[in-house]
């Protein structure tokens, strides 16, 4: 166990994530293949060395997962446009300063399309809905800086109606609450300017109660911890300025006991196998207590701070400075 962040290592581990293209196990999770590029080059800014990884590659491969037919993006080139994935391109072209390749008002397009009588959006033409997919399109329309084209108090009003009686959200209207859906509905209300729909002091008592003894942190009662979930929680925690309800110096003890001290990499707990997942929201969550040495993570986009200030994006949520007792 380390008891510092090995970002070398880290590095070092997401660099070489694309070199097993022998592997059956690269193949195998072609479907996240977008999704895991956004990850790598989002936890490499936080750590700053975004340039570890191939620029121009990086944009090829994401221009490669263009869905003509539909106007969005894919995991993986042949693969159907999704919300998330479409997403996850549109982050790693802005943080690679490279907007410029996509069409706009077709991706717009295929974003709005998506939105159910409800005001929930299902991920594809498939018609699976979920807030997690409401949350990509709304941060999407924003990135777009097309949100004006939203209809937002239909896409409000579902959010209000998956809030529990115990302050939080649900992936759907009954579903129980989960921290990650409390950060999907919680970011969007953010970038909707609707923070007044949270109820705020009985949501961030029920985060703050997904602290286990070793400091890490769970999805839901009663389940194991996870280190996903310092991202999950401390996000929506951030957004609503109560960090200081969670034990940082635990929290940040567990996330670093998680490294693999050999090959770099984050599991989801000690001594499990590491994921480039895990990686980048352990990373994340250390950013948002702000560990010694990484970049301000935007905890409403999660993306580095600096790169939505420069869009005119951020509005005033910011992690409030917090130290592990041993940096």
């Amino acid at each position: 166990m380390s008891s510092k962040l090995l970002i070398p290592l880290h590095v070092s581990y997401i660099q070489k994530l694309g070199e097993s293209k022998d592997d059956l196990a690269y193949h195998l999770t072609s479907h996240l293949r977008l999704n895991a590029i956004y990850w790598g080059l989002t936890a490499l800014c936080v750590m700053g060395h975004q340039e570890a990884l191939d620029r121009e590659e990086m944009i090829e491969f994401v221009m490669s997962c263009w869905d003509d037919e539909a106007g969005g993006f894919g995991a993986h080139p042949e693969h159907d446009a999704h919300l998330l994935s479409t997403l996850s391109a549109i982050q790693i072209l802005i943080m690679q300063d490279a907007l410029d390749r996509v069409d706009v008002p077709r991706v717009v397009s295929f974003i709005l399309s998506l939105q159910q009588p409800s005001g929930v959006f299902a991920g594809d033409s498939f018609g699976e809905f979920d807030t997690r997919f409401l949350y990509c399109a709304v941060s999407a329309l924003s990135l777009l800086g097309r949100l004006d084209e939203l209809d937002k108090e239909k896409t409000v009003g579902y959010i209000e109606r998956c809030r529990n009686f115990d302050g939080g959200f649900g992936n759907v209207v009954g579903a129980e609450s989960h921290s990650g859906q409390a950060f999907v509905c919680v970011a969007a209300l953010a970038i909707l300017d609707r923070l007044d729909v949270v109820d705020t002091d009985t949501l961030c008592w029920w985060l703050s109660e997904r602290q286990l003894p070793n400091g890490g942190l769970n999805g839901r009662p009663e389940k194991l911890e996870d280190v996903c979930y310092s991202f999950w929680v401390l996000s929506a925690l951030s957004i609503l300025n109560k960090v200081e309800w969670i034990d940082a110096n635990k929290l940040s003890s567990f996330i670093l006991s998680a490294q693999d001290l050999e090959t770099g990499g984050i599991a989801d707990r000690p001594g499990d196998m590491v994921d480039v997942f895990h990686t980048i929201f352990g990373v994340a969550g250390l950013s948002i207590l702000g560990y010694p040495g990484l970049v301000d993570l935007d905890p409403v986009y999660c993306m580095p701070a600096a790169v939505i200030e420069a869009k005119g994006l951020r509005k005033g949520w910011k992690a409030l400075e917090r130290r592990p007792a041993d940096s």
